[in-house]
């Protein structure tokens, strides 16, 4: 076995990140809402375009102010893809409302949106959507079945920061939309999240319910003489310490983008011919998409070479992984949620045979080779 493993993922430290989060440490003002929030809020709607964004603690507590704006409750269903994260839905069932799991595309692995057009009643109320891996959904058909079904559409874009389709910035198409700053993601704090509001109409009470369902933000900037509660809400504030970090990886953007766009793209180059001899399928990116290197993955043909393969990546001191299991398979989504029509094939399929390769902005060439290098070297039974 080659020494040293290569990890699957190593937090990235862009330079001006520590410097600012030093800074802040030392002016005193530590907690959420201060200088460096608002700085690293500007940054992040210059970078998407969005009309207004509220940093917060996790992109699971974004979906769940999402949620929370649109007056979810016992009664309504909201349809969200079964290959996702577990927050995509649970961020619903906790406002009593009920998932609708619908199954991906076997290509991008993002919704169907036929699956999600039959699997409307009239219950239901939002699509929450999710680009995997950066790769956009299919925002024109996206926007066609919300507009004739009178759907609102929440964009979990936890892994499409700097993503588009067709021209559209992702995290900018939907009412809302979501980010991840979790140490897993191409821009990261450790732990950290953005709402998006492109709704102007959900931006004043999307910021009474980050601050605990209080006005505090309007007394702060004088429109009131003293604060008081509103309406529901809860603390979804970040620590001014994190959001200069942020701030510095936000200004990092294009070199850390640079650097993961490199090992993307050295994989698909370097292993396309492999893929092709083995029955694995890549990653497709359909024209008009932009897609920000988030993960890079591969399709086993079936489960036993899923784990022979990860296994044999193990041996080979690299760290490969796989990621979402069916929601609609799970314990706690059998109970909060149900399944659409037709159920989820495509899901079942794909979330047994998939394994993401190590991809950060830190990768050396000669880790990047040692992947490839372990990659080519596993043969499956169509090799």
């Amino acid at each position: 076995m080659p020494e040293g493993l290569i990890p699957f993922n190593v937090p990235y430290v862009a330079g001006a990140d520590l410097a600012y989060a030093e800074e802040a440490m030392r002016s005193g003002h530590l907690h959420g809402d201060g200088p460096f929030t608002r700085r690293a809020t500007g940054a992040l709607k210059e970078l998407t375009g969005a009309p207004h964004a509220l940093l917060t603690t996790s992109c699971t507590h974004a979906l769940e102010m999402a949620a929370l704006l649109l007056d979810l409750g016992p009664g309504d269903e909201v349809l969200v893809p079964s290959f996702t994260f577990v927050s995509t839905a649970s961020a619903v069932a906790m406002r009593g409302a009920t998932p609708v799991f619908v199954d991906v595309r076997p290509d991008t692995l993002n919704v169907e949106v036929e699956a999600m057009a039959a699997a409307v009643t009239p219950r239901t109320r939002a699509a929450f959507v999710v680009h995997y891996g950066g790769i956009g959904c299919d925002l024109d058909a996206l926007d066609k079945l919300c507009a004739d079904q009178g759907l609102t559409l929440v964009e979990d874009n936890a892994h499409g920061l700097g993503g588009s389709r067709d021209g559209r910035t992702l995290g900018t198409v939907g009412s809302l939309a979501t980010q991840s700053f979790h140490d897993t993601k191409n821009i990261q704090c450790g732990e950290g999240g953005a709402l998006l509001i492109n709704d102007t109409a959900l931006a004043e009470r999307a910021e009474i319910l980050r601050e605990k369902g209080t006005n505090r933000s309007r007394f702060i900037r004088g429109q009131v003489d003293k604060y008081t509660w509103v309406d529901l809400g809860s603390s979804y504030l970040p620590s001014d310490v994190l959001a200069a970090f942020l701030l510095g990886q936000l200004e990092g953007f294009d070199a850390i983008q640079a650097r993961r766009l490199a090992v993307w793209d050295t994989y698909h180059a370097e292993l396309a011919a492999w893929a092709a001899e083995n029955g694995v399928a890549t990653p497709v990116v359909p024209d008009g998409a932009v897609q920000p290197a988030h993960l890079y993955f591969l399709l086993l043909p079936d489960h036993d070479e899923q784990q022979r393969f990860l296994a044999h990546l193990r041996e080979q001191g690299v760290a490969g992984v796989f990621h979402y299991l069916p929601l609609h398979e799970s314990p706690a989504g059998q109970q909060f949620g149900r399944t659409g029509p037709g159920g989820c094939p495509v899901t079942e399929d794909v979330a047994y045979r998939l394994v993401r390769l190590p991809l950060f902005a830190g990768m050396t060439g000669e880790q990047v080779s040692r992947v490839v290098e372990a990659v080519t070297a596993y043969r499956t039974g169509r090799g």
